[in-house]
């Protein structure tokens, strides 16, 4: 299928990619139309095509990222992630329409053959099919077109932002920035009995805002906006404004405060970086209240991916139903998206459409492109795309020969970046999944694979070959277990499992698998925890072990503060360093666990492990501190020896009343993929032993376990 993708240094292009699945509880759609808006999709646009420097400069957030990955990784890891997200390609696109042609088994709303709307930056793109989850898809109602659809998502935007402004029949509203949310907007206000006044600076955006219903317009450029507001208002001001803008500065904010009544509302609608005078502000006691894309369980992974609504009596319009909402009205043709309507277009012509919307004097407001009859899929396809076949049985012969290929089933940034380019050259590449066709192209692309797929289940039927498996945590297990049936040489990144469950059902499939499986431990293959692995082994007696982790906060939308997808901080991250505990130290008996405070999901925690030979190790892994810290350090002391380490990439040993200290530039990843690599080539054992990591799962589990008794947990 084809699919639109924008390079960083400003490149579109359309692009055949594999077809997309379902996600769970999600549809399969065949997109009829799209629309583009130009305010944000030019934006990403015009941010791709700037220079390094220009890009540092308009987003400081992800300067501040690199240098803490330069911190802790090292300079050279982090230029190659910025490297890597350079050339990656991006989708475009947020806003849809289309046919259902495959339902996920867990999804009970939609069947084939459905006109749904379809919503979210991040499945709604510009692309002949789309993957879709449950709530961000709505059906559209007999009576209204699949162009008019297409809207959906920018109409809801602009309803959630009328939401926010709280407005009653008879208030007054200015609808600063008469774009396409804005004019939008303005035409919802309409509809709920709210007079409007637009104001722009673009003439023909204030004869479209006339035609959606406005009262009165104004060209700021020309007419002082607020003595305009004042006549209009008979000297009160208005009720609300909406700021339908983007940028950053104050001027657009004090223009707003000025038009507003006493205690009056202004509800920030675009990515406008406000910045408000505050007496005035004060002393009008005005609202300011943000307007958050298309309303209630945007951005909330649980709600979005996970397909949990809300209740309606608790809220009454989330981002879905204000979705059905806007596609009511355009059937009632209360909204009415004509005017706003400036082009059609086929989606064959996407970039040169693009390349019209960047021209100095673009006056375009809404543009619409169609997909025509694509091609159907057989429903043999479709059928493969929700059912999953049963996998082949173990029977190939154990590994003896080098292993004909390597598939990878989920290829993020980590992967891309600290996995792949040491594997490079050194064996077969095969297919690349993705859940996303543009990245599975492109990861094919810069790395070799044969192929590039959507679908995982050509991977399982193809018995004893290598499995690379890079997806969230909540998938490791399951596809683990389908690549052990299959006698596959499995590597998955940490976490194994994320159940006690789930770890027996490996150790099943380990007793009868041809296949192996490894897990991305990658501190126990670093250079500096060799070196010092080997000197432990030359002293007596029993060691003691302090690693001390500043993991910093975690953002509430970061995908780990989902713990049904990850397993939580604990068990996602920090079973990283209960590992490396067991590497230095043995086998762990005992361990007692405490957490700060008594959190739902604990991301800070203590835990003492008491291991067979008398060794101790004390792991503090928190969320608080400061990043001025080294993320990663730790102590060992030992007969005659002690040993500190920062970040494993310097190593300190005190000996013999003596100082020394080396430096190293990894933590492990190369020598890691390395390892794994010789071993499929046949010219290695196997550098990772299931009892090993086994142990360290288990010592996960049991920390857990430590702090929900509150208790010390025998191993």
């Amino acid at each position: 299928m084809l699919q639109l993708a924008q390079y960083q240094d400003g490149r579109l292009e359309l692009q055949d990619v594999p077809l997309p699945v379902p996600p769970p509880g999600g549809i399969l759609v065949r997109t009829t139309c799209s629309v583009i808006s130009p305010g944000t999709e030019k934006m990403k646009v015009e941010q791709a095509r700037m220079s390094l420097l220009q890009k540092a400069k308009a987003r400081p957030d992800q300067v501040k990222k690199v240098l803490d990955t330069a911190r802790t990784l090292g300079w050279k890891a982090a230029m190659e992630k910025v490297r890597n997200r350079l050339e990656s390609p991006s989708p475009l696109g947020y806003s849809a329409a289309g046919v259902v042609v495959a339902v996920d088994e867990m999804n009970s709303r939609f069947r084939v053959g459905d006109r749904v709307a379809c919503g979210g930056a991040e499945c709604a793109f510009h692309a002949e099919m789309i993957a879709v989850p449950d709530l961000l898809a709505s059906r559209i109602p007999d009576g209204v077109e699949d162009w008019q659809a297409a809207y959906t998502t920018l109409s809801a935007i602009s309803m959630q932002a009328v939401r926010q402004a709280g407005t009653q029949l008879g208030d007054r509203v200015l609808v600063l920035g008469q774009g396409l949310v804005g004019l939008l907007a303005t035409s919802l206000l309409r509809a709920s009995g709210v007079r409007v006044m637009g104001a722009d600076y673009v003439g023909s955006r204030l004869d479209t805002a006339l035609k959606l219903g406005a009262e009165r317009v104004v060209n700021p450029g020309q007419t002082k906006l607020a003595e305009a507001v004042r006549e209009w208002t008979d000297g009160d001001g208005v009720d609300a404004v909406l700021l339908c803008v983007g940028g950053q500065g104050s001027d657009a904010a004090d223009t707003a405060i000025a038009c507003l009544r006493d205690r009056g509302v202004m509800v920030i609608v675009g990515i406008y970086d406000a910045e408000l005078s505050w007496k005035t502000a004060y002393m009008k006691d005005i609202q300011v209240r943000y307007s958050r894309s298309y309303g209630p369980g945007r951005y909330d992974p649980q709600y979005e991916w996970g397909g949990k609504d809300y209740p309606i009596g608790y809220v009454r319009w989330t981002e879905n139903r204000n979705f059905e909402a806007c596609l009511q009205l355009m059937k009632s043709g209360q909204l009415y998206l004509a005017p706003v309507t400036t082009r059609r277009s086929r989606f064959a012509e996407a970039v040169s459409v693009y390349d019209a919307l960047m021209q100095a004097g673009n006056a375009d407001i809404g543009v619409v492109l169609e997909y025509g009859a694509a091609q159907e899929m057989s429903d043999s396809r479709v059928a493969s795309l929700v059912s999953h076949s049963e996998v082949a049985k173990a029977g190939a012969s154990r590994l003896s020969v080098p292993a004909p290929g390597l598939d990878v089933i989920g290829a993020g940034n980590f992967a891309r970046t600290m996995l792949l380019p040491h594997l490079k050259g050194r064996v077969v590449l095969g297919s690349i999944v993705n859940a996303t066709g543009l990245s599975a192209r492109h990861v094919k692309e810069k790395f070799g694979f044969s192929q590039a797929e959507t679908d995982a289940e050509g991977v399982f039927a193809k018995p004893g070959r290598a499995l690379m498996i890079g997806t969230r945590h909540h998938l490791h297990a399951p596809l683990v277990l389908r690549g052990l049936a299959a006698g596959h040489q499995v590597f998955v990144e940490k976490p194994l499992c994320l159940t006690r469950q789930e770890l027996e059902q490996v150790d099943a499939a380990m007793a009868g698998t041809t296949g192996s499986v490894m897990v991305g431990f990658n501190r126990r293959f670093a250079p500096a925890a060799v070196e010092l692995k080997k000197l432990l082994g030359t002293l007596p007696g029993s060691k003691t072990l302090a690693f001390h982790v500043f993991a910093g906060p975690l953002a509430p939308d970061h995908w780990y503060a989902n713990v049904e997808e990850s397993g939580g901080r604990i068990l996602g991250e920090a079973c990283h360093f209960f590992d490396f505990s067991c590497f230095l130290l043995g086998r762990p008996v005992k361990v007692m666990a405490q957490t700060v405070g008594r959190p739902a999901t604990p991301d800070s925690v203590t835990a003492q492990i008491e291991f067979a030979d008398g060794s101790s190790a004390q792991v503090i892994y928190s969320a608080e501190g400061d990043f001025a810290f080294p993320k990663e350090s730790f102590r060992v002391f030992a007969s005659g020896l002690v040993a500190e380490c920062e970040n494993f990439q310097k190593l300190t040993l005190f000996q013999n009343r003596k100082r020394s200290a080396r430096s190293f530039s990894s933590k492990g990843h190369a020598e890691e993929m390395q390892s794994w690599a010789a071993y499929l080539q046949g010219t290695a054992e196997h550098p990772m032993s299931y009892a090993d990591i086994r142990q360290s799962t288990r010592l996960t589990f049991a920390v857990l376990e430590s702090l929900q008794q509150g208790a010390a947990i025998a191993l």
